[in-house]
Order: structure tokens, then sequence, then C-alpha cells
């Protein structure tokens, strides 16, 4: 067997093997501890003389129309820090090896070793990063109950440690590793972007943070997280990034060990910790494989779930409350409230995913 095949798939087995085997004690830890949100979101008072809308809604009874899809029992019941089995078992499956490599060096241990300083320790710094700030964020709602910081970190400092984030990175991928362009699919070139790389890796970086509001119902973000990730370790395979292969194709066998307890009914939620390190990762990799132009195709349900939270804030600022797009956003949401069954939403969003990632696959290699 091709050792880049035995290097791509036996790291993704023992990362989803030990996935498997870390959670049951991490899920004792999990209730033991009582890791989850205690504050549920409240509704808004509704105005009874102010109309409904196309939706039958009320401008004002958003949380309302929300509260009638969100079991909020289950939200006070389930720890929120099941990213933790992602990330855990990606630094496990990794020391392993990489320990294997050092202590009983030959050729195929030194093969199946993915670490390494030019291709996977961005990925790495990237995923630590987002782990430790997510569960410090996952803490705050578990352990305050009062407060601006009683559903973790305000808005502004998630989003200014996300900016800090990427703007690290973005100067790290400038100065150090030369990058000042990035590939353009369709039209085999690159646009040269010069100083302005920065500011774009920073806006990218914010823009794949976004998304991570598709971690809304069981299944869902794992399904495409998992995906997502499965294709860029495509991509960067037939580069012959075999390193940034591997690692991407941990992290999602990683994700499929976090999917097998997060399926109906979820044992936990992914919270921030694995949301916000998987999203700050898959920025860094879309980057190192020079195909960010495809994060849109490839992540296609994380851009449009994204996108429909903006476009229902863009449509109510103009509007007025009565212009809303959706009935709750973000889509998937929406969905939930004209009817569709969770597991009929999860699984189209699956279907959707494959079919996107396949053509961004295809598009990358032509």
């Amino acid at each position: 067997m091709d050792l880049s095949l035995l290097k791509l798939f036996l790291p993704v087995i023992l990362t989803f093997i030990l996935g498997i085997l870390i959670t049951p004690g991490l899920t004792n830890i999990f209730y033991k501890y009582k890791l989850w949100k205690k504050v549920a979101r409240k509704e808004n008072k509704i105005d009874e003389n102010v109309p409904v809308n196309k939706f039958g809604v009320r401008p004002g009874d958003v949380s309302l129309e929300f509260q009638k899809i969100n079991n909020a029992s289950e939200e006070l019941k389930t720890p929120r820090v099941g990213g933790m089995v992602i990330w855990l078992s990606i630094a496990l499956c990794a020391g392993l090896l990489f320990l294997l490599a050092e202590f009983f060096p030959n050729v195929a241990t030194q093969k199946i070793n993915f670490v390494s300083k030019n291709q996977t320790l961005l990925p790495f710094l990237a995923l630590i990063l987002g782990a430790l700030w997510g569960l410090a964020d996952d803490l705050l709602c578990s352990f305050v109950s009062k407060g601006k910081f009683s559903n973790g970190f305000p808005g502004k400092i998630m989003f200014a440690f996300v900016a800090i984030v990427g703007a690290i990175f973005g100067f790290w991928f400038f100065h150090k590793l030369g990058m000042n362009s990035i590939s353009v699919p369709f039209l085999n070139t690159t646009l040269f972007l010069g100083s302005f790389f920065i500011p774009f890796f920073i806006l990218v970086t914010l823009g794949v943070f976004s998304s991570g509001v598709i971690d809304g119902i069981d299944g869902l973000a794992g399904g495409v997280m998992a995906t997502v990730f499965a294709s860029y370790a495509t991509i960067a395979f037939f580069q012959n990034q075999i390193d940034i292969a591997a690692f991407s194709a941990v992290v999602a066998g990683a994700i499929l060990a976090f999917l097998w307890f997060n399926i109906p009914p979820a044992r936990f939620y992914m919270g921030e910790t694995g949301m916000l390190a998987l999203t700050l990762t898959l920025t860094v990799i879309a980057f190192l494989t020079d195909q960010v132009l495809l994060l849109p195709i490839i992540g296609f349900p994380l851009f449009f779930t994204s996108l429909s939270s903006f476009l229902q804030i863009i449509s109510k600022k103009l509007y007025g409350p009565n212009g809303r797009i959706f009935r709750v956003a973000p889509v998937h949401h929406h969905f939930e409230a004209i009817g569709w069954s969770r597991a009929k939403i999860t699984m189209r969003y699956w279907i959707i995913s494959v079919v996107f990632a396949i053509s961004g696959i295809v598009i990358a290699l032509l």
C-alpha cells in the first residue's frame, strides 16, 4: 500500500476510535459538573395592537416564534462542551503518532506522523486557540447565571477575538510565508492582493466564524463540517500536501466520533469549544491549500446559513420587523418553523453538503 494513503486513513481510524473511547469518561464529567446553559433565552413582550406580518407573526415576537421550535428544557440540561471530544481526540492521535515516530523510528512510523512544522503547525495552533477560547465561553454559560456573561462572552468580545486571531495569522501568512495572492477558481489564475491580503484574511476568518450559527440542530453542524474537512483533505492530498491532508482527514474523523453521540437525542452539544476551533482551523487550511475562494462552494451550507442571518438583519433594518425574509433565522430554524422535522432538515443539509463538496473538489482539481 502507498504509505501516503496509509498516512491519510490510519490516523483517521485511530482518531475516530480514540474519540469513541474517551467520550464516556468526558460525558460523566460533563454531567457531573452540569456543563450546560443556566439561563434560557427569554421571550420578548408582545404588543397585541401591532398587526401580524406575512408570516402571521407580530413584530417583536421573534423569540416567541423561536420558543415554539426550541426545547428550552433540553437546552438547560444538555452539556454544551461536546466539542472537547473533537479536539482532544485529535490531540491524542497526533501525540501518539508523534511519540511513535520519536521512540520507534522507522519508515512506517515516520511516514504516518503528520505533525510537521511546515504544514500542520498553523492548523494545530488555530485549533488550540479556538478550542480554549471557546471552552472559556462555554464555561461562562455553565457557571455564570447572572450578568452580561451569563450567555458567554458578549458578541463584540467574540468578534474582537476572532478578528485579532485572523490578523495574527494573516500577518504570518503575508510576512513569513510570503502569501500575497489567492487562486481564482475557473480562471486558472491568481488575484494579487498585496498588503490587502491581511484584511482579506481577517474578513474570511470572521465570515467563517459567523457560519457557526449552523450549530442549532442535533447532528447538523457535525455532518456538514465533517464533509467540508474531508473535501479539503482530498484537495490537499492531490496537491501533495500530505500532512495537511492527513490533518484535515483526522479532523473529519474526530467530528464523526463526536457525531456518533450528537445525533438525536444528543448526549451533548458541540458548543463554542468545538465550533470556534473548527471554523478557525478551516480558515487556515483553506488558505494553506490556496482554495479559499472555494469555501462558499465546498462549505455551501455554512455560507448559506450565515448569509440567511445576515439577510434577515439587513431586511429588518431596511423594511422594519414586517420585512423579515425568513420566519426565523438562521434558515434551518425557518424550516423548523414551517413544519419540517429536525431529521429531515439535517438529512437534506447533509445531502446538499456532499453535493457541493464534491463540486468544489472537482473545480479545485481542474
